[in-house]
């Protein structure tokens, strides 16, 4: 933010941290996107990563529950993503 002018750097600043705290349900939603997308991505590379750090389906759940507050309807996704994984192996159980 020391790069900004003054004014954009407050705004941006004041932005970052409602994201943060998830305080409003646009920040409850940034959240449960940026949440969403690198089980995605681990679910699509066939669970490298959840493998290599040997993480569970508990885990996985657990970490990714934030996403319930910001979208039902991606919770719900994000739920049948980890029981996909769970059921092919890219994930332990758990």
């Amino acid at each position: 933010f020391g790069l900004l002018p003054d004014g954009q750097a407050a705004e941006l600043r004041e932005l970052w941290d409602e994201y943060e705290a998830r305080e409003t349900p646009t920040a409850q939603f940034a959240y449960a996107c940026d949440r969403l997308q690198p089980m995605l991505l681990n679910a699509s590379s066939g669970g490298l990563s959840w493998q290599e750090h040997n993480i569970n389906e508990g885990q996985v759940t657990a970490f990714n529950s934030p996403i319930a507050d910001g979208s039902a309807t991606l919770w719900a996704l994000a739920q049948a993503v980890i029981a996909s994984a769970a059921n092919e192996g890219l994930l332990q159980p758990g």
